[in-house]
């Protein structure tokens, strides 16, 4: 009796995850955009106030609120409102920018010390490269929403429209992988950039190919750990979203190989936003032109390739998306857009910006020309078989929401971009981004294996389907709270966990 009950149950609960159509673009912009308007209060208080300096339990735990409970509620108790809380938050933002500033101390900084960096150059001064903190910020902000979502999906409080839609359709989890994946491009962009810098004519294919081998194998194996965990715990899955054997650790893990062997087509396509739509364009003629757009839907699951069609296919949509994030890394993780100009500090982040907005224009132009029934192609967005019209709303999404990131930090901190050594440059660093969002980003992934394995744990034990709106929001605090704690133990004892 008690194996068909927990049979039944598991039933439930694929059919709470499963046939869902979604909801509107607009809807998922209004929830991510709860984002940046929290940077915005974030920032104004550290700017103004000096609130997070020194780094206090007190802060802590406000910056907790901000930057993971704000998240929490857009997608829960505020679901529905999203610009309400938008609203609430940027009225806080405006009240304290108005309050008399609070006294700022400047420490006292020891002399630049001479020892040479992995660049060659000296440690007091600045390298070609920078990690910016709105880039910090947003792939901080990315983690923690993605954390949020794998656990609160399994509650009803979560809506139905923000969890994965079955095959046609938008939702917020849909964006969320596809961020991921961006996110992971954008830093991926580091090593080809260093390799310019120091004149390299390019590393050889082989050596590409090993170095990305090695970056892929952990991945691989998390994915065949998490593979053996949902058959032998008979936990509920959703088949059609990657198919019975492959799951999201796959996705990543054969990622690093064929970005390597794809820069080897940089010498005909001089760019990887170029790169990106082009293997996006290919994919969707293939898909419109055969038979495999109707073999990845409604194919019979008889074999290895059949039976896990969506991942193995959808994974060209992702390759394209990455891509795209290597081009976008490749326009942010510079330190100036044209090293050679004389151009002053603030017309060098003035251009950034303006740069980054312009790209965002055209990004979402090709998505409404591709998705548009009047004046464009008319097609429909499929996170299951990770189409052109997906790469592009992933895409045109990010780029906007690291522009918005971006005017924050350009105007509310302006002294990064002035830095004139690498410890100026490290303190306005410092400042300008939230604790918990560097530990989020400094460890992302071990991080969300953390977040996974405690979504496993909480299913196991607890019956998500019967709780009711305020303990699904408890056991979200205390799941968010011990994620959090984790990341943030692991930035204070300086560890970075690689995998």
């Amino acid at each position: 009796m008690a194996n068909a009950t927990s049979a039944s149950y598991k039933q439930l609960k694929e059919a709470f995850v499963s046939n869902l159509s979604g909801g509107t673009v607009s809807e998922i912009a209004q929830v991510c955009a709860v984002a940046p308007v929290v940077a915005l209060l974030w920032s104004v208080l550290q700017a103004r106030q000096s609130f997070f300096k020194p780094y206090t339990p007190l802060a802590f735990v406000v910056d907790f609120l901000l930057n993971v409970g704000a998240l929490l509620l857009s997608v829960t108790l505020y679901s529905g409102a999203p610009v309400l809380l938008g609203a609430l938050l940027a009225a806080a933002a405006a009240f304290v920018y108005v309050l008399p500033p609070g006294r700022r101390r400047k420490p006292k900084l020891p002399p630049a010390a001479q020892t040479k960096t992995s660049t060659g150059s000296t440690a007091g001064s600045l390298g070609v490269l920078s990690t910016k903190p709105f880039l910090t910020n947003y792939r901080g902000n990315m983690m923690a929403l993605t954390c949020i979502c794998i656990l609160a999906v399994d509650f009803r409080l979560f809506p139905r429209r923000f969890a994965k839609v079955e095959t046609w359709g938008t939702s917020l989890m849909d964006m969320g992988v596809g961020s991921f994946v961006f996110s992971a491009g954008v830093v991926a962009s580091r090593p080809v950039l260093k390799e310019r810098a120091d004149g390299s004519r390019g590393t050889p294919l082989a050596t590409r190919l090993l170095r990305s081998i090695r970056h892929s194998l952990p991945l691989l194996a998390l994915g065949i750990i998490r593979l053996l965990s949902v058959k032998g715990l008979d936990y509920a899955e959703h088949v059609s979203e990657y198919g019975v054997h492959w799951n999201f650790f796959f996705t990543l893990g054969f990622l690093p190989p064929f970005v390597a062997l794809f820069q080897s087509a940089l010498r005909f396509i001089p760019s990887y936003a170029g790169l990106a739509i082009l293997l996006g364009v290919l994919y969707q003629v293939v898909l419109e032109s055969t038979e495999l757009k109707a073999f990845i839907l409604a194919g019979p699951r008889t074999d290895l390739l059949s039976m896990n069609r969506e991942g193995i296919f959808s994974f060209w949509g992702y390759l394209a998306i990455f891509l795209a994030g290597q081009d976008t890394g490749m326009l942010v993780l510079p330190r100036s857009l044209n090293p050679s100009s004389t151009a002053t500090p603030g017309n060098q982040r003035r251009r950034l910006l303006f740069t980054m907005a312009a790209w965002s224009l055209v990004w979402v132009a090709l998505y409404f020309f591709c998705t548009d029934y009047a004046w464009g192609a008319g097609l429909t967005v499929s996170r299951r078989i990770a189409n052109l019209p997906y790469m592009l709303w992933v895409v045109a999404f990010n780029t906007l929401l690291l522009t918005s990131f971006c005017l924050v930090d350009t105007l509310l901190f302006p002294a990064f971009y002035s830095a004139r050594d690498t410890r100026a440059e490290k303190e306005a660093y410092d400042t300008a981004t939230s604790r918990v969002l560097r530990a989020y980003n400094r460890n992302g992934l071990a991080v969300f294996l953390l977040a996974n394995l405690l979504t496993g744990l909480v299913n196991m034990t607890v019956p998500t389907l019967d709780v009711g709106p305020m303990p699904t929001v408890g056991i979200l605090v205390g799941y968010m709270a011990v994620v959090t704690v984790a990341a943030v133990g692991l930035d204070v004892y300086n560890i970075s966990i690689k995998l």
